[in-house]
């Protein structure tokens, strides 16, 4: 046997099987992304009148961030945010997509499943995808393996609930990849959601156990309408908000055992939060920002601080409270860091790598900036505690019962105002003329920001004319 053979025989096993064993130990990626929890609506952050014990064990096991924010304040926005760690603005996603919808997220853009298919990551999406409902826009044309749920919001079929308003929304279908395989669900079906994807996320980790793999796990619920399972409905003092509450939290725990089951727990970071604040609108059929101004909508932090919890036993110290900046923008650039993946060449990324932050070593900055957009209008940014908020006007909704909407009670504005977080969370008292210094380098801040983004312009200076708006 020539030489060059017998060693191309010898050595190509055990390259294989070291490929294999890097592999393996690239770490697992999962994100649960609920739909409109306010800050306050799980037990590490308030709740009442309902149980949350598997979000209690993922707090008790890892750390809670109290300073977690979005990168938008509605669905769409704050999703393409999330998959790509660039502000919606940068990437031209300023508005919600619907069924009518004939744009959605670009497909040159890299999302985290992307990203990680560069280091052999099996990827999936199951849930509510909300990025473009054509099939180029579709997850598994976004790098996810597979997609399994809505294309957008439950609430926007033919059945959204009315208070004096006719909405004509089409049928909600179900999706597998590309393929409509339901063409109209029905109330009953949506019973269902939080389950379906649930034991689809069991069953992909029981597949996947053996190589590195990412879920993104974007819950239909909290949104209206609310439903659950005959195993959960009724079950809480809250009522219907708190039986679909504990059945996310149900889910949780359903995940995390699955990660035991198949002891990869401990190689698994796991990330629960929200794509905004809670649509304060419906009432009792929505969730509370707690001790947040406002919710949904808008540039207040009730709009864009959520929930944060993350978990990796092992790497993250056990019952850690952080209250650091940190946002959704920011995981893309760490997944990749921690999966040794290249971030996208001539892609803007605005997220920063907070492994440091996890792991806990010297953090990253806490004083950098962060923009609170509205629309494509700049509304506000932050630069560590300090918060300047642009003249400018928000809807404030009378409160609706029973699924129905609120109607609009008047337009709101506000003047040019500088909030300290730290004393004032609420957002209840502008210091704007205590602190002139700070207003100068904000103004400054955003100065900068409006000129890379641009500011009231489909896309800004500089910025690649991807996605579009419905």
């Amino acid at each position: 046997m020539r030489l060059s053979l017998f060693l191309s025989l010898v050595l190509l096993p055990l390259a294989l099987s070291a490929k294999s064993h890097s592999e393996a130990s690239k770490p697992n990626f999962i994100i649960i992304f609920c739909d409109d929890m306010g800050y306050a609506d799980i037990g590490p952050f308030g709740a009442e009148g309902y149980e949350t014990p598997h979000l209690n064990r993922m707090a008790e096991e890892g750390m809670v961030f109290t300073d977690f924010h979005v990168g938008y304040a509605v669905c769409s926005p704050s999703r393409a945010a999330i998959n790509t760690g660039s502000y919606p603005k940068r990437i031209s996603v300023n508005g919600n997509f619907g069924p009518t919808s004939k744009t959605g997220l670009h497909p040159d853009e890299w999302t985290i499943a992307d990203v990680l298919k560069q280091e052999n990551y099996a990827t999936a999406c199951f849930g509510k995808w909300h990025l473009g409902h054509e099939p180029e826009f579709l997850p598994t044309n976004q790098g996810y393996d597979e997609f399994y749920g809505i294309p957008y919001s439950h609430d926007m079929w033919e059945l959204h609930p009315e208070n004096g308003t006719r909405y004509n929304f089409p049928i909600l279908p179900l999706y597998e990849g590309t393929q409509v395989i339901k063409k109209q669900l029905t109330p009953e079906d949506q019973k269902y959601h939080t389950r379906n994807i649930t034991s689809r996320t069991v069953q992909f980790i029981e597949t996947n156990k053996k190589q590195p793999f990412f879920i993104y796990l974007p819950h239909p619920m909290p949104h209206v309408p609310l439903y659950t399972t005959d195993s959960f409905a009724g079950k809480t003092e809250r009522g219907a908000y708190g039986d679909v509450i504990e059945e996310i939290d149900w889910s949780v725990g359903q995940i995390l055992n699955a990660l035991d089951e198949h002891g990869i727990r401990e190689n698994t970071l796991v990330v629960f939060t929200s794509d905004n604040g809670p649509w304060l609108r419906y009432g009792d059929h929505g969730g509370s920002a707690g001790p947040l101004r406002e919710g949904k909508g808008t540039f207040f932090e009730g709009g864009y601080r959520v929930p944060g919890i993350m978990s990796w036993p092992g790497k993250i110290k056990k019952g850690v409270i952080n209250d650091k900046f940190a946002s959704t923008i920011d995981l893309l650039p760490t997944f990749a860091h921690l999966a040794g993946a290249q971030l996208p060449k001539n892609r803007p990324i605005d997220g920063e790598n907070i492994a440091p932050l996890l792991m806990g070593k010297e953090p990253p900055n806490y004083s950098r900036g962060f923009l609170y957009w509205s629309g494509r209008r700049l509304s506000a940014v932050r630069g560590g505690k300090w918060k300047l908020v642009f003249p400018g006007s928000y809807t404030v909704w009378e409160v609706g019962g029973g699924g129905l909407p609120g109607h609009e009670r008047l337009s709101e504005t506000i003047e040019l105002s500088l909030f300290n977080l730290d004393t004032d969370v609420g957002e209840t008292t502008n210091v704007i003329d205590q602190y002139p210094n700070v207003v100068a380098r904000l103004q400054k801040f955003a100065g900068s920001a409006r000129l890379d983004l641009g500011d009231g312009q489909t896309s800004g200076r500089g910025v690649r004319p991807l996605g579009g708006q419905n």
